[in-house]
């Protein structure tokens, strides 16, 4: 009986295996990562719908125990949401309070300080010297601020890349509307500030759709903007992207916190995220933490990796995030879209 019990137990984890190994939804699962973790993603796939159908819940993503099990987490809004199970097929269910979720756009009266490099801060809010570097002040005249990402090509023009809700004013900008820098709650106005002219956007889906990625890209010139940060930030990014792998170390510049460094706390995130225009589903996204990492009008910043044998390498899109949490959008993702690459090192 003893041998029986075995057996079955072994043709059922190899069933999970292959089921896993080729289901079209799950978030790519890299080199080092820990054994399980597919098993994990098709068990957070399959139960997320439920999860955010009960009250309190924003969004779900797979973590890492402590001891290196592999777990679904569930996002909530606040300590007294209940009612979860232990574990769903056979992967442990752990609770995580994220607060509700926001897009990273400036918000007054909602500024953090910036975060500071090694050498003299910088303030990134402020009107910068064309060519200007990336990770600071800009926007669409009509919204108040964001942050610049980087600068990419496609292998005639450059472009400046950020989120849509930066550049394209939430699906309401037109193709060639301007770009500048500073954005307008920082002081920058049309004509004396342009940087660039909106080129191309990816329509943030209302309405329950999944979207990937909220991103923009206007077009630019290497006389209006640089390829690397300010002098207190990490420099200039690599153009070869990285998969993002749990626990890996990152780091990002920002128009509101500066230079912050933290690590991917989950991936193949399934988030709500709050807009101006309402609530938008998001997939397979990427969770950084602390909560310092990030706040409003830091939307637009690249995250890349801070570890040793990748530094620099791009990560990720920051768009949203709340006190806890920040979240991004794959590169990959992103550049794929615009058929473009970083303009780096």
């Amino acid at each position: 009986m003893h041998v029986l019990k075995n057996l079955v137990s072994m043709l059922v984890t190899v069933f999970l295996l292959v089921v896993t190994s080729v289901s079209p939804g799950l978030a790519a699962v890299v080199s080092g990562d820990p054994p399980g973790l597919a098993i994990a993603i098709a068990a957070q796939e399959a139960h997320t719908q439920e999860f955010l159908a009960m009250d309190g819940v924003v969004g779900t993503a797979v973590s890492v125990r402590g001891d290196g099990v592999p777990v679904v987490q569930v996002f909530t809004e606040s300590a007294d949401v209940f009612g979860f199970p232990r574990f769903v097929d056979g992967v442990p269910v752990v609770v995580k309070v994220t607060g509700l979720l926001f897009s990273r756009h400036h918000r007054p009266g909602h500024d953090g300080g910036p975060g500071g490099g090694d050498d003299d801060p910088v303030d990134p809010t402020a009107r910068f010297d064309r060519p200007v570097p990336i990770g600071v002040s800009t926007g669409h005249p009509a919204i108040t601020a964001g942050t610049i990402c980087c600068r990419v090509t496609d292998g005639t023009y450059v472009y400046a890349l950020s989120n849509n809700h930066v550049y394209a004013n939430q699906n309401q900008a037109t193709i060639g509307d301007s770009v500048i820098q500073p954005g307008t709650y920082d002081g920058g106005t049309v004509g004396t500030d342009n940087i660039g002219a909106l080129s191309d956007f990816q329509p943030i889906l209302f309405g329950g759709a999944d979207n990937t990625i909220d991103a923009a890209i206007a077009l630019t010139s290497t006389e209006y903007l640089g390829n690397a940060t300010p002098s207190d930030g990490y420099g200039t990014p690599k153009s070869t992207t990285m998969t993002p792998r749990i626990n890996l170390k990152v780091q990002k510049y920002g128009r509101t916190t500066g230079l912050t460094k933290g690590r991917v706390s989950a991936i193949n995130a399934i988030v709500n995220v709050g807009y101006s225009g309402g609530v938008v589903r998001f997939v397979n996204q990427i969770i950084i933490e602390p909560g310092s990492f990030s706040a409003g009008g830091d939307s637009g910043s690249l995250i890349v990796s801070n570890d040793r044998s990748s530094k620099r390498q791009p990560v990720g899109l920051l768009f949203a995030g709340s006190f806890f949490i920040t979240i991004a959008n794959p590169i990959g993702d992103v550049l794929s879209r615009f058929g473009v690459t970083i303009d780096g090192d």
